[in-house]
């Protein structure tokens, strides 16, 4: 049973990605006590612990979460925008050309959000047929 631990759960985003994952059996949520939530080596603790890691914080935040993981077998997905263009982490969005498999091996990954997930899924094939330059 894959681990997972939501670093911002009680936000809107965490909160919708708990309701979302908790209907699904092979998954296991773990769950920080509130009194524990904002003490650092506890999240450290979960951040570890975690087999996938949702960060659902700002980007500050969300910079600090990251550098809290050890364990090179979590897989971190962010879905602030602190990490978008950050160096080793992969762009979250599979429908990109040459992007689902990098995914698949990806333990670094960056949420497109839904404005850039728009503007791409209506530009990215457009590119692709060389119909918009590349770059422009």
């Amino acid at each position: 049973m894959t681990r997972v631990f939501i670093d911002g759960s009680a936000g809107t985003t965490g909160l919708r990605i708990w309701e979302r994952l908790a209907q699904r059996q092979d998954l296991e949520l773990l769950s920080i006590p509130e009194q524990f939530r904002k003490d650092e080596s506890a999240r450290r603790d979960y951040l570890n612990r975690a087999e996938v890691a949702f960060l659902c914080l700002p980007d500050g935040a969300a910079m600090e979460a990251a550098a809290m993981v050890e364990n090179p077998e979590t897989v971190i997905i962010d879905t602030s925008t602190a990490h978008r263009t950050a160096p080793g982490w992969v762009y979250g969005f599979p429908e990109l050309t040459g992007q689902r498999e990098k995914l698949r091996r990806a333990k670094r990954i960056a949420n497109p959000g839904c404005h850039a997930s728009g503007f791409i899924a209506l530009a990215a094939p457009l590119v692709e047929q060389g119909i918009l330059p590349k770059g422009a």
